[in-house]
């Protein structure tokens, strides 16, 4: 069996209703739709699994390889824990319009309900328009009665807490915070592997069939966490050559790499496999005697055997990754 190596795939492009047009110019993405609204970038979700682009593995998706490669490929704990299944969604979100108002369930109800993990997610701004702004959370501690008299009365706006956002901001979604990315945003976003999302207000808009879009009230009432937290953005400090932790939770650790110069990445204490989301210039990731050269808007998938690798901007140009993996 060959060694492995360090991983592209095809993007999974999704048409969504509120779907823009800016990931061909911000990530050089590719597609044909009117509308796109997600871009996948790495997917373990059934009907959706992510396919290789490269290399002698080209044409095999992420499940088989799991299923050959096993602790190799993501780690021998999240392998003993996940099975084939990948464990994270990776995604670029292009919202034109603003997106339903929603909430995720956690892992336990998420597994009584639907067998399937809970989903908590962060949101990196990549870029957003002059006023634009998003929801998370309450903007005060309600209880259920407020709530769906709020809803039933077209007044739940009066009860969201509303944060203007610029490129670089990093929010924190744990599962049960109701959340909505608004108009003129693009973010990258890192969550659980679960397509479970229970809408909660739609802005009374209608599909292309001129039907209003499916409601999940009840639901979603179990599943809300009612608590005011006041936190929006995540606080970091960037900082040139070097890894900013941005987010540290049970699913993933999340950091932001600003780079003009080589870094080396040793990971020979952490049993994961490690991804990185170009957003900014171009870099070539060296191990061993080899190395791949990765262009703005490619998402690499650096398999757990590979510990050590060097990261290089390629011409010395300002290079901004994101990093994910699990601890």
């Amino acid at each position: 069996m060959k060694n492995l190596y360090p991983l592209k795939f095809r993007p999974i492009y999704k048409e969504r209703i509120w779907g823009g047009d800016k990931l061909p110019e911000l990530l050089n993405k590719n597609y044909s739709m009117a509308h796109c609204g997600e871009s996948w970038e790495l997917s373990g979700v059934q009907q959706d699994i992510s396919v290789v682009s490269d290399g002698y593995l080209k044409g095999n998706n992420l499940e088989e390889l799991i299923e050959v490669y096993m602790g190799e490929l993501v780690g021998e704990k999240i392998y003993d824990q996940f099975g084939t299944e990948f464990p994270l969604l990776i995604k670029y979100i292009d919202a034109n319009d603003r997106l339903s108002i929603q909430v995720h369930p956690d892992d336990e109800l998420s597994k009584e309900r639907h067998g399937a993990f809970g989903k908590t997610e962060m949101w990196y701004v990549v870029q957003a328009d002059e006023g634009a702004e998003l929801i998370s959370g309450f903007n005060r501690t309600i209880d259920r009665d407020s709530y769906l008299i709020a809803l039933q009365n077209d007044k739940l706006d009066n009860l969201l807490q509303f944060d203007a956002v610029k490129k670089g901001d990093v929010f924190f979604i744990p599962a049960g915070r109701v959340h909505a990315i608004g108009k003129g945003i693009v973010v990258a976003e890192i969550q659980q592997t679960s397509d479970v999302t229970y809408r909660i207000f739609d802005f009374n808009r209608v599909d292309a069939k001129g039907q209003p879009r499916e409601l999940h009230t009840e639901l979603a009432l179990d599943a809300i966490n009612f608590k005011h937290h006041r936190i929006g953005h995540t606080a970091y400090k960037p900082k040139l050559n070097d890894a900013i932790e941005l987010v540290k939770c049970d699913y993933f650790t999340a950091s932001l790499l600003e780079l003009t110069e080589e870094l080396e990445r040793d990971f020979s204490k952490i049993d994961s496999f490690v991804i990185y989301l170009c957003l900014e210039g171009s870099y070539t990731l060296q191990w061993e005697s080899e190395s791949v050269r990765v262009q703005k808007g490619e998402t690499l998938l650096v398999p757990a055997v590979i510990e050590n690798f060097i990261l290089t901007p390629i011409n010395g140009q300002e290079t901004k990754l994101l990093e994910v993996y699990i601890e």
